[in-house]
């Protein structure tokens, strides 16, 4: 492996997407990642709309989950939680996103993995925390949605209904801030202090992920006008074309008069409501009457070279097809096809990050359920009789 992880091993016990996607985010980078899954069905994302055709490979899965290999066994056996232990001695980190105390039952919660491995890093992902009034609830994104303002702040003005951000956003938060505070962790062992705990709830990761936008207009408990204060929740707009929509967004006084200018009315300029800031922001209403009719004698695409020729941010709303073929996108290479055995032709995003010096080598596709388990226990020394005795005991696959 390469990458400015290459040499870390990451044994990932996580389900569905906050703990797969976080130990993805590692694979990327260059880290050894085992995803142990339980025997039977694996992880409940490979069922996930896909089909026995496809191998039981789904997309949500095969997207969380590349750049891992896959050992399956059966960690309620003793012989299977000590070959596990066996695997933690040899590893850097951890990850587990059960509920609270499920892994302490299992007899491999942070004080049994760190006795046979003091300097790992031990990753807890919950809903709420470990403890708490709601800390054993079942709980999935939209939950934890509803619970930090997400859902109440996706009201456009014009049809005052809340709804979901329609992707799981609080899981991805979440991943990202663990994979973030595992690196923080792993550089902190390397100044000398040791391993440690990580405790990350969903809760707490969606709260601060929401809050510099969507506490803007709250944050200054002493303000006597919070409550009438613009927030990007209330400005931002979709508008309706004569054959699509279109996005844009100005954020100051040359991109408004941009704006006006390519709508094919740049007498607005002058218009006393709408050529101060202050006065838009008194005649918001007034100016929501005449901006939404404009933007429809316009197509997309005629709207979108007078909005470029003006330098007003804009972008045309890409359906998920459309936005494969966007130039900017496809000049990037953000987006991948790579053959998959069993499931075949996979798009995936690329990883983001484009490093100059630690370049990683990212080769292998999600994995099949125990693909690897006789690989990995070959390398924490079990010999060929062994790996087949557990194997007719049903502690692996």
């Amino acid at each position: 492996m390469s990458g400015p992880l290459a040499g870390v091993r990451v044994v990932d016990f996580s389900a569905v997407v906050s703990g797969p996607f976080a130990a993805m985010w590692l694979a990327d980078q260059g880290a050894d990642v085992i995803k142990v899954e339980a025997l039977g069905s694996g992880d409940v994302t490979r069922g996930m709309q896909t089909a026995p055709e496809l191998g039981g490979m789904a997309g949500l899965y095969l997207n969380c989950n590349r750049g891992k290999r896959s050992l399956g066994i059966d960690v309620t056996a003793d012989a299977g939680r000590n070959v596990v232990l066996d695997l933690c001695r040899r590893a850097d980190v951890f990850i587990q996103n059960w509920r609270p105390g499920v892994a302490e039952r299992l007899g491999l919660g942070y004080a049994d993995v760190s006795a046979v491995a003091p300097n790992i890093i031990y990753v807890s992902i919950s809903g709420f925390g470990p403890d708490g009034p709601y800390a054993q609830r079942r709980v999935y994104d939209p939950i934890i949605q509803g619970l930090t303002g997400h859902v109440a702040v996706q009201k456009n003005p014009e049809i005052p209904f809340p709804d979901l951000v329609r992707t799981i956003v609080c899981d991805k938060a979440t991943a990202l801030t663990a994979a973030q505070s595992v690196c923080a962790a792993l550089y902190a062992r390397e100044k000398g202090s040791g391993g440690q705990h990580l405790v990350i709830p969903m809760l707490d990761t969606a709260m601060s992920f929401f809050f510099p936008d969507g506490f803007m207009a709250k944050a200054l408990l002493d303000d006597p006008r919070a409550d009438d204060r613009a927030t990007l929740a209330t400005v931002y707009r979709v508008n309706p074309t004569a054959d699509g929509h279109l996005v844009t967004y100005v954020a100051n006084q040359a991109e408004t008069f941009g704006l006006f200018r390519a709508l094919g009315h740049p007498e607005w300029m002058e218009d006393p409501r709408f050529s101060t800031p202050t006065a838009r922001r008194q005649h918001l209403d007034a100016l929501g009457e005449v901006l939404a009719p404009a933007y429809e004698e316009w197509s997309t695409a005629e709207l979108s070279i007078r909005l470029e020729a003006e330098e007003v941010p804009f972008a045309p709303v890409l359906n998920l097809d459309e936005l494969q073929s966007d130039p900017q996108i496809v000049h990037n290479a953000a987006l991948r096809v790579r053959h998959h055995d069993v499931a075949g032709r996979v798009l995936e995003a690329a990883p983001p990050v484009r490093f100059s010096t630690t370049v990683p080598d990212i080769t292998r596709l999600a994995p099949m359920p125990g693909q690897h388990t006789n690989e990995v226990l070959a390398e924490i020394g079990r010999t060929g009789d062994e790996i087949a005795e557990l194997r007719a005991d049903g502690v692996i696959i």
